[in-house]
């Protein structure tokens, strides 16, 4: 299984449309959903039916995710940019909805207002385009840029902790894990950035498309560290793990979307 939010953030915008990539060193398609794989050259069955493994891909984006459109919309709006009432017009103006149908569901009195809500949605992908243009030149003329971690894909705040280069990043890890990377965590961190930076860690030690019993969560987590309460704790502060009200399911948090098709 792939770390899906690494290849999230790497992903080509063509990539990100389609929901999966294709490593040939590895030779397989994986899901920037969730980080399934399917290995090229494989013939998978399905119900009776049998698919190449891009095919299978896409037939398991349609299946377990609905569409990269709605998954991408149910990401936090602070990774989206957008507001709900503007994901809610996505969604319509992807349905092939007219300015009048839209403008009763949403309430308004004129069709006028949906109109301009489409000239703004343009106007924000012209600048997407152009700070994108601006961004990779500045990235293609630093002798060497400053690679920083990939913030997951459902965090509880965006701020100042997440401005951490992939260099500060290994460093810190060396630290607190001085026997290892899948060894034992020396102690918990007060310093928030380097919280941040052992969570990112610690969570990639969870599968993103099983759940886990509390047991197993905590199992996993008495193997980093004793106090494994606070860590668990934390994953789920930051924004890396979710649960049930009751405590007794854990997973990792992909998206609004996910979370609200968990019981």
């Amino acid at each position: 299984m792939h770390h899906a939010s690494e290849l999230f953030w790497s992903a080509s915008v063509e990539e990100l449309k389609r929901g999966y990539v294709y490593l040939e060193r590895e030779e397989e398609f994986v899901c920037l959903v969730c980080g399934e794989s399917f290995e090229q050259g494989r013939i998978y069955a399905d119900n009776g039916q049998y698919y190449e493994a891009e095919r299978f891909m896409r037939r398991h984006i349609e299946l377990e995710h609905r569409s990269m459109l709605t998954y991408l919309l149910g990401l936090d709006k602070k990774i989206t940019g957008l507001s709900d009432l503007q994901k809610q017009l996505v969604q319509l103006f992807d349905q092939g909805w007219s300015d009048k149908e839209i403008m009763k569901e949403i309430g308004s009195n004129s069709t006028s207002i949906v109109r301009n809500h489409r000239f703004a949605l343009r106007e924000k992908m012209k600048q997407a385009k152009v700070f994108l243009a601006i961004m990779e030149q500045i990235e293609e003329k630093t002798a060497r840029p400053q690679k920083f971690i990939h913030t997951h894909r459902t965090p509880e705040m965006v701020d100042e902790r997440y401005a951490i280069t992939e260099e500060e990043h290994e460093n810190l890890l060396r630290v607190y894990f001085p026997n290892g990377l899948e060894g034992a965590l020396a102690q918990f961190p007060k310093k928030q950035k380097h919280k941040l930076a052992i969570l990112t860690h610690v969570a990639r030690r969870f599968q993103a498309n099983r759940t886990y019993s509390e047991q197993e969560v905590n199992e996993k987590l008495r193997e980093i560290y004793p106090d494994y309460v606070t860590l668990r704790r934390y994953l789920i502060d930051y924004g890396f793990m979710e649960r049930l009200p009751s405590g007794k399911e854990y997973w990792v948090k992909l998206s609004e979307e996910d979370r609200r098709t968990k019981p």
